[in-house]
């Protein structure tokens, strides 16, 4: 494996730090200072060569991703022979078609800018839909989109064992009946309308949950609306308990609270997104990832402009 350094950020020091000592490799932090203007100022860390791996999650992105942008383009200017970014949170994925004439399709636009930035992209549970492959939207030389079903459904044997698992709406099928169909565990799906950002109804599957631990499984929650709709209709069938558990915790504003006011109990995420929820590292998993594109054991995938132009 050739020289490995791990740059983290200071809103996202720990989780690089895990990332750094999982690999063994040195590990610093960009310095980044924010001007009263709100211009970045980014200073890289001395004697920088080799393999850089920058490691940032994307919530709250406009300005980490401006930032990214210089730091990657200073390293290539320093002379770093690869760049590979680690961002378990990737922004930007979930509009993949224009619903308006004139609107921006942004999982194309960010996908297309990462991929000039870097030679490889590692994220955890991307939330494609109309779209099957990362390396879709995102054509770097190496594009990796890893699942945390494995970890989240090992952490449900310990702590939840003989669970019934609901997704809350069609989109979280393919999390909630990976973990379900590996470890055993009954599940269904939702269905759920949206009529706003905060206004959703939900209705629950044919299952019963009478007397039965149900946990909420989904890849992110936001602004929790509707897991908390779909916990009130488990708790209101007779549920036992409800408890959330989720991939990437964004948790805007009062969304805990108002988790917590529907009767879910306890709330669980991974550490992609820094949170009193995080329970679950990543770093093992995406080490395991960066070792292997820096041994070479994933094929090199250049990309010509007439792909590119087909994309």
């Amino acid at each position: 494996m050739s020289a490995i350094t791990v740059l983290g950020f200071p809103d996202y020091a720990e989780p690089s730090q895990r990332l750094g000592s999982a690999l063994g490799a040195r590990h610093a932090l960009v310095d980044v200072h924010r001007f009263p203007d709100e211009e970045s100022r980014i200073t890289l860390p001395p004697a920088l060569a080799g393999h850089l791996v920058f490691c940032r999650s994307l919530d709250r992105p406009n300005d980490k991703l401006i930032e990214l942008l210089l730091a990657a383009r200073s390293a290539r200017d320093s002379g770093a022979a690869t760049l590979t970014l680690v961002a378990p949170y990737l922004c930007y994925m979930r509009q993949d078609i224009a619903f308006h004439p004139g609107e921006a399709v942004s999982q194309r636009i960010i996908g297309r800018m990462l991929a000039d930035m870097f030679d490889n992209v590692i994220t955890v549970d991307p939330h494609l839909h109309r779209i099957a492959r990362l390396d879709d939207v995102l054509p770097a030389r190496n594009a990796l989109a890893l699942s945390a079903a494995p970890l989240l459904g090992d952490f449900l044997c310990e702590h939840v064992p003989g669970a019934l698992l609901l997704g809350p709406d069609a989109e979280s099928r393919q999390w909630v009946g990976a973990i379900a169909e590996s470890h055993g565990f009954d599940f269904g799906v939702c269905i759920k309308v949206r009529s706003g950002d905060r206004n959703v109804t939900v209705e629950l599957p044919a299952v019963d949950c009478s007397r039965r631990n149900v946990v909420l499984v989904d890849d992110m929650a936001s602004t929790g609306c509707t897991l908390a709709a779909a916990a009130a209709q488990c708790l209101a069938r007779g549920a036992k308990s409800v408890d959330v558990l989720v991939v990437h915790g964004l948790f805007f504003g009062d969304a805990v609270d108002q988790l917590r006011q529907s009767g879910i109990g306890r709330i669980w995420s991974t550490d992609s997104i820094p949170h009193s929820t995080s329970v679950m590292p990543l770093a093992a998993m995406l080490a395991a990832a960066v070792r292997r594109l820096d041994e070479g054991a994933m094929a090199a995938r250049p990309i010509g402009n007439a792909e590119q132009e087909d994309r």
